[in-house]
């Protein structure tokens, strides 16, 4: 009976859930901090696709005439103000809109992301507490099957570093405005380059936006997509009481303001300015009115060359190639090049990515570069293969000492048949666990701000409390068992009960207490995690060990076979409890090669830390058991010096042995055969085609404004240059 009702008392404690407060207050206050890391993140994308440069290009739009459920807007807007309130800014005409929902169309290049940027950035400048805070997502990363705010939480999730139940809680309350970009960039184009009216993806975003409400008004956002796109979509598919805008194209006298504030010697560009002041309406201007070409011309004629060569080149597509050709090396000029990368080599590296952005080993196309998913563009079964190879090797080498090392210290339990039973079929599962398709990236839920945001207080709560469980629990089985015992030298004793009670339930009470302190101080996710997974690899480690623990028992007599049954039934629950419950979602602000890096520190830092754990609890576990044995079968006379001399040593041989072993197999079961691992091995596969400093030439190429970051990924600047460097596999003769 105590028993059980001290097991109910556990169960309950076990189940019990940790509630957050998620009210509005709360949400607003997060709110704020939010804000600050979008303003951060966007300035620097701002500016990168401005050239580094921090002029800025006042770009005009206008109202779009639609026949049924728009949006009431003024007819006209500027990006900023720069003199006679005659159109209002970004920030005005969006709060002039209602409801608050915002299609940005445009020509390629004519600049819908930067105005996007812009109205971002005004909003948050301007921001009232309550306000919601903008945060774009490019829209080809969208699986159409999620809902619109499962989007918005992943995003915060994987870009700003937000727990799940956080940022679930910021949307649910309206303190995020999507700004979904690039509606164009969701379908591939027809064969003829044309975009296709069908475009099922591109569809079923706008099905899913019309749908989305902010209580029973239509909900706020904002949208990017090239006009030809839209327009193949209309009037079936198209976002409804919805303003619609169309950038026009840079006037001319706003034009050759920009090339003067970018040149450094005026006089070599004075042809090229001349020519724009009297022609203003030629095919150069016309052509040159985008924002992306107006980068493009000042980026390559930076330093020297001849801008009047431009005069020749007034047709759209000729330009670009002219440009495009020019740029990389330009851009490489441009910029602090320490590693001395040479342009030859640089449009080769790019242009292999392209491959994998183009979908030619994945199947599907995209338009992040995220180092965790390349591995498959140096082929999918040589990585594999290879893969599989190192890591056979280095399981080998490693735990052949451990290995050895088991079967000396427990020769006389298992025995080296045994000892290999137990070995070997690990050995192979971590092979199979190697050969994965897709491995996935971990992150250890412990950083600086868990263990300073309040971490003390809710450990010492979590570990009082389950310290006592502990204890009772683990008295109330040694005192039932000591007292109820019937050992072969005398009758049940109240003594030896209190005593094998006060030491299990010590023991038991530190276990518990150190466990619920973590599920404490490290919140919801970590309690939840090590929960469900605990109950699923102590089952495991039970049924696995059953068949060999009954053949030790029936065929070969030996009292050892429960230990060692509930002992790795211990260490499996426990190792996998806190592999689960330290593991934290993948994500990046500040750079996208941290994914790789806390992939490996989870690799390093899980196997040991857990293989430690779980083997001191299955050694002590194992040992007193096995103590337990020796009492009820030897007695008290002689019998207990005997047991407790067994205890001891089980708990240093079988629990340090037991660590090593758990620690290696989650290690490669974890980290070591996660995707930190795999990515090491595509750069192997890949000499000669990528820089083995692959992450390091990535953030070289956002400083020089070919690449720019997007949350965990990367992107090229623009898709105009990632199209023309997957159509030139070779760098063209300038």
């Amino acid at each position: 009976m105590p028993i059980a009702v001290t097991s109910l008392v556990v169960a309950v404690v076990a189940l019990r859930k940790p509630v957050e407060d998620n009210g509005v207050e709360l949400a607003r206050s997060r709110a704020g901090r939010l804000a600050r890391q979008v303003r951060e993140s966007e300035s620097r994308v701002r500016s990168q696709l401005l050239g580094a440069d921090t002029r800025r290009i006042n770009l005009t739009y206008v109202l779009h005439s639609a026949t049924a459920r728009v949006a009431a807007a003024p007819p006209a807007g500027r990006t900023f103000a720069d003199g006679p309130a005659i159109l209002p800014d970004v920030l005005e005409y969006y709060r002039a809109t209602r409801p608050r929902r915002l299609v940005i169309t445009g020509a390629a290049g004519a600049g819908k992301t930067v105005l996007a940027l812009e109205l971002m950035l005004a909003l948050i400048d301007h921001r009232a507490e309550g306000d919601p805070v903008p945060v774009r997502i490019p829209l080809a990363q969208w699986g159409t099957g999620q809902p619109l705010t499962t989007l918005l939480v992943q995003r915060l999730v994987d870009a700003y570093k937000w727990p799940a139940g956080m940022a679930a809680g910021l949307v649910a309350h309206g303190m995020v405005l999507p700004v979904l970009d690039g509606l164009d960039e969701m379908d591939p184009l027809r064969a003829d380059g044309t975009p296709d009216p069908e475009a099922p993806r591109a569809r079923a975003v706008l099905e899913a936006l019309n749908a989305y409400q902010d209580g029973r008004e239509a909900g706020p956002l904002v949208l990017t997509c090239r006009t030809g796109h839209y327009d193949a979509l209309a009037p079936v598919s198209r976002l409804i009481d919805a303003a619609r805008v169309a950038i026009a194209p840079i006037d001319t006298r706003h034009t050759v303001a920009y090339l003067r504030d970018r040149a450094l010697d005026t006089p070599r560009w004075q042809p090229l300015i001349d020519h724009l002041d009297t022609q203003p309406a030629g095919p150069l201007a016309t052509t040159l009115s985008t924002p992306w070409r107006l980068c493009l011309t000042a980026t390559v004629y930076h330093r020297d060359g001849n801008p009047s060569e431009l005069l020749h080149h007034t047709d759209g597509h000729d330009l670009d190639q002219h440009l495009l050709a020019r740029y990389l090396p330009a851009t490489i000029a441009n910029t602090p090049n320490p590693r001395r990368y040479r342009p030859e080599d640089v449009h080769r590296w790019l242009h292999h990515l392209t491959g994998h952005l183009a979908g030619t080993t994945t199947g599907a196309p995209a338009t992040d570069i995220t180092l965790h998913h390349l591995w498959t563009l140096a082929g999918t079964t040589r990585v594999r293969i290879t893969d599989l190879a190192l890591t056979t090797l280095a399981l080998t080498l490693t735990g052949a000492s451990f290995f050895t090392l088991f079967l000396f210290l427990l020769r006389d339990v298992v025995g080296v048949s045994i000892g290999t039973v137990i070995f070997f079929p690990l050995f192979a599962a971590v092979s199979v666990v190697a050969f994965r398709p897709t491995p996935r990236p971990n992150r250890l839920r412990i950083n600086r701000g868990t263990l300073q945001d309040g971490f003390k207080a809710r450990f010492w709560a979590g570990s009082k409390t389950y310290f006592a469980v502990g204890f009772a629990t683990g008295f109330t089985i040694g005192f039932t068992i000591g007292f109820t015992s019937e050992l072969p030298s005398q009758s049940p004793d109240t003594v030896f009960g209190l005593w094998l009670g006060l030491g299990i339930g010590i023991g038991l009470g530190i276990g518990t207490s150190l466990i619920g302190g973590f599920m404490g101080g490290l919140g919801g996710g970590f309690a939840d995690g090590f929960k469900a997974w605990f109950r699923i690899w102590f089952t495991v480690g039970l049924v696995v060990i059953l068949g060999l623990n009954l053949g030790l028992d029936v065929g070969l007599g030996l009292v050892e076979g429960p230990s060692l049954w509930l002992g790795i039934g211990l260490a499996g629950g426990l190792a996998g409890g806190i592999m689960r419950g330290l593991t934290g979602e993948p994500s990046t602000v500040s750079n996208p090669r941290d994914i790789i890096r806390d992939d490996m520190v989870y690799g390093l830092l899980i196997g040991p830390l857990t293989g430690l754990l779980a083997g001191l609890l299955g050694g002590l576990t194992g040992g007193l058991t096995g103590g337990l044995g020796g009492v009820l079968t030897g007695g008290l006379g002689g019998g207990l010096q005997n047991a407790l001399k067994d205890a001891l040593l089980g708990v240093l041989t079988f629990g340090f042995t037991a660590g090593c072993m758990v620690g290696l197999v989650v290690g490669f079961a974890s980290g070591f055969a996660g995707a930190a691992r795999r990515y090491g091995v595509f750069l192997l596969c890949s000499r000669g085609k990528l820089p083995f400093h692959l992450g390091a030439f990535l953030d070289w190429a956002v400083t020089a404004g070919l690449l720019r970051y997007n949350g965990p990924g990367y992107q090229f600047r623009h898709r105009e240059l990632q199209q023309w460097l997957n159509q030139n596999p070779e760098p063209p003769r300038v």
